[in-house]
This record gives structure tokens, sequence and C-alpha cells, in this order.
């Protein structure tokens, strides 16, 4: 029987067959992180009832519990040898305990106690974040295998976000448009549990396809993947050194620590966009729904630009600009409101027939929906370049040590991404403490001092925050040109190595 690890015949081309299939799975790593980010905090603290402070530890707790994991899974992903190579193993082996764990989180027990609430919670998000880990550190490493082009690694990465985006987007359309039912007893959709009970089936169900897909999708690459160095006698403590050395890499440190202040900026802003569309904007579910499609706009437009703008501007360049501009037009609506200069919440733009019904058009509702359009091109663009610099690493690292270490470069990337959905919701929650936000608030009923304390604390944290992912973000120093040259290196050390082993 022959090996199916081994190549057989041409490489297969990278086209744009393959591009979508491996981003077909990031719709698991959209939908939950839409769950975590939206949905999350207000059902376990306005529809549950729990006190958003322990929602917020709960989440905090399951990220520290689950950074262990991240590395070391990283570690062993790289070093993995089978007959389907490193990656795709655990990307199968993670698609049913990822969809379980997802289902889970929104069916909660009934008739438990605050506290043992908590820590089904703990449970929970900790089980959900291990098993995503398991499927988002291999599928994000495959990114620098499946090419070493300083252009195309954008384009695949764009695909990826696409796809995030549009199956996170789309699952939270269906909540806002088709789950959120109000009744009798509920009359805010909103806040009807059995919306959520939903929510978990569905997004479960998706989960596990999307993952099958993308591994089966990808599965005809293994035999032309990078295989790892076997070394049997390499101690625990040596493999130990051996990451921490990986990981002192400086463009690495910088890409880190720029994805993890990013990341809960951005944990704080989707956490309280909620509210904000729920309570400062006063927008039932299915406006709110309108909006949230916006960014199937500028995720499209994303997929398209951020490749584009590597090869003019450069990765960095471009990337910095990007993220700036997103936080500033993210802040126009709301400097606008406070200054008296924007629609009132009441006001109707218009009024479409739908039959024996009208459906009036609130006057803020075209207006957000440009504003998000725009802040989603460039926050989105920002984002794929600033991975993409991730995938760029790998090379830098293996002149330097030897060693591919692709799982454990993204492996702590998963470990950004979670600070999303852990510190980012934990920081959204003590603002909400911080400015006496009630619970069980009824929208339009909530003191008008209450709402502008939110956009007047909610503005200068994000700032300071991406202020800080800037600053960072200008000490990276891998280009166009440092690339090419790192892997002009690699293929000398290629060949002389080959030569090595064919001489007499």
């Amino acid at each position: 029987m022959s090996d199916p690890a081994m190549p057989v015949g041409p490489r297969p081309a990278v086209g744009v067959g393959t591009k979508i299939l491996y981003g077909l799975g990031s719709v698991a790593f959209g939908i939950k992180d839409n769950g975590y980010r939206v949905f999350l905090l207000l059902f376990y603290n306005q529809v549950i009832g729990m006190d958003p402070r322990a929602v917020g530890l709960a989440i905090t707790l399951a990220l520290i519990i689950d950074c262990v994991i991240d590395p070391v899974l990283g570690e062993i992903s790289d070093n993995w040898r089978s007959r389907w190579g490193r990656r795709h193993p655990f990307m199968y082996a993670s698609a049913l305990p990822v969809a379980l764990s997802f289902l889970l989180l929104w069916n909660p027990p009934a008739g438990w106690s605050e506290t043992a609430l908590f820590w089904y919670l703990v449970a929970v998000a900790v089980l959900g974040r291990s098993f995503i880990t398991m499927y988002e550190v291999p599928s994000s490493s495959l990114a620098a295998e499946l090419t070493d082009d300083y252009d195309q690694r954008s384009s695949i990465l764009g695909w990826r976000y696409f796809f995030a985006w549009w199956g996170g987007l789309t699952l939270t359309v269906a909540m806002f448009w088709v789950f959120m039912q109000k009744t009798p007893e509920i009359p805010n959709g909103q806040l009807n549990p059995e919306a959520y009970k939903t929510y978990g089936y569905v997004g479960a169900v998706l989960m596990f396809v999307s993952i099958i897909a993308s591994a089966a999708g990808t599965h005809r690459f293994i035999p032309w993947l990078r295989r790892p160095v076997v070394d049997a006698g390499r101690t625990v403590i040596q493999t130990l050194g051996q990451m921490k050395e990986t990981l002192s890499n400086r463009p690495f440190v910088v890409i880190t620590l720029v994805g993890l202040v990013a990341a809960i900026a951005q944990g704080v802003s989707f956490t309280l966009a909620f509210y904000f569309s729920t309570y400062f904007w006063e927008l039932n579910s299915f406006w709110t729904g309108v909006l949230v499609l916006d960014s199937y706009f500028s995720s499209a437009i994303a997929l398209i630009a951020a490749p584009m703008l590597t090869k003019r501007s450069g990765k960095k360049k471009a990337g910095s600009i990007l993220l700036a501009a997103s936080v500033l037009t993210g802040f126009v609506p709301l400097l606008l409101r406070l200054l008296g200069w924007f629609p009132e919440n009441a006001d109707v733009a218009a009024i479409i027939p739908l039959g024996s019904l009208d459906l009036p058009v609130p006057s803020i509702v075209p207006w957000l929906f440009l504003d998000g359009i725009i802040r989603g091109i460039f926050g989105i663009t920002a984002a794929i370049l600033i991975t993409a610099m991730l995938a760029d690493v790998v090379e830098h690292s293996e002149v330097q040590t030897g060693r591919r270490s692709e799982g454990l470069f993204f492996a702590f990337t998963s470990l950004v991404q979670k600070a999303v959905g852990g510190v980012g919701v934990m920081a959204a929650s003590f603002l909400l403490v911080l400015i006496d936000f009630p619970r069980n608030a009824k929208p339009g009923q909530v003191d008008v001092e209450i709402i502008t304390r939110m956009a007047l604390v909610y503005m200068p944290v994000l700032a300071i925050l991406y202020g800080t992912a800037l600053a960072i973000m200008q000490l990276y120093n891998i280009t166009r040109e440092t690339h090419t040259e790192n892997l002009r290196v690699l293929a000398a050390k290629a060949e002389a190595a080959e030569a090595a082993d064919i001489a007499p």
C-alpha cells in the first residue's frame, strides 16, 4: 500500500477552489466568535439573570485555564507525524466536540443557583475554547504551508476572514430576524430564552459541517505539506527551551502584542455593540439585524482590497493606516449624537409598505449602516494584513532556528482571539458596572445620563487600546524584501542539505 503522506505527481495548485475550501472552516470560528462577542454577556446577564461581573469572571477564568493548552497544542501539532500529516488529524477530531460544546453553552440547566451556573459557564467555556483551538491552530498553520508567496498569503487569509465574517454574520442575522420572536409574555425578542436555545442547535450543526468540509477540502495537499524532523531524544527541558527560543523572535513578539491589545479592544467593542444597539440607539431586533448586514459588504471588499494593498503599500503600512481609520470612523455617529448633530432615535426617514402594514425606517439606520460598511472595510482589511504579517514570521524564525513552527505561532494567535471573548468581555462587563447600568433594563427606560456615560467611557477606552496597538506595530521589521531574502536563505540551505545527502 502506498503511503498517503508521500507526494505522487505534481503538487496541486492553490487556486480559488482551494482557497474557498480552506476558508470555509472559519465559519465555525465566526459563529463561535460572534456568539461570545455579541450575545453571551447579554444572554447570561439579562436573560438568565447573572451578575455581569460573574459572567465576565467566568469567561476570563476559562481563558486562563485554557491558556496552557494553546502553546502545548501548537508544539504538538508542529511535531506530529502521521499518515495524514501534522494538521489534519486534529482538524477532523475537533469537529464533533466543537459542536457539542457550543450547543451546551446556550442551553444551561434550568433552576440552578447563580453559583452553579457560574461554574457551568466556566466548564463549558473551557471545553469550547479548547476544542476550537484544536481546530484553529492546525488550520491557521496551513496558511503558511499552502504557500510561501508574500502576496498570495494575504489572498488565502482574506478568504479565511471572509468566511469567518459571513458565517458568523449569517447566523447572527438569523438570530435577530428569525429566532428572536417576541411573545405575549416576552414583548422584546432579544430577551426570549428560546431564541438562544435554537441558536445553539443551529450553530452546532453549521460548525460541524464547516470544519469537516475544510479538512476534507485541503486533504489532498497532505503529501506536500511540511513534515517534522524526527527528534526522539529531545527532553521536556529541551522542548521548552526550543519553544522559548522560537517565541522570542522579535517580529512575532511585536505581532503578538499588537494582536493581544487589539483583541481586547475588539472584545469590548463587540460585547457593547449589542448594548449600544438596544439601549443607545433603541433599535429592535429587526433593525439591529439590518445593521449587521453591513459586514457582508465590507468583508467582501476587504477580500479584494487586502492583496491589492499588500502589493501596493506593504502589509505594515497599509495595516496601520486602515486600523486607525476604522477606529475613528466608528466614533463618528456617537460623537455626532452627543453633539446633537445626529437624527433622534424616534425620527423616521421613510415608510416601507408591506401589504396591510407600513414599516417605518428610523432615520439613524441608513447613517449607521453606511458608517458600518466604511468602518468594516478598514478594520477587516487591517486584520487580514496583520495576520498575513504573522505568517511571514514563520520563515524569519526558520532562518534563525532551523525549525518550522507554524503551529506554535498560530497557537498564540488563537490565544489572542480568545482574549476577545475573555478579557474583552470582562472589561466590558466592568464598564457596565462602572456606569451603573441596570439589570433587566428595558429599552427606552434607561436614564439618559447612564446612556451618555456609556459612550463617554467607551470611546476613550477604545482609543487608548487601539493607539497602543498601533504604536507597538511600528516595531515590526519584516518587509517584502526581508521575506524574499529569508526564502533565498532557506532555499540555499535546502540545496546544500540535499547535496550532502546524495554525495558519495
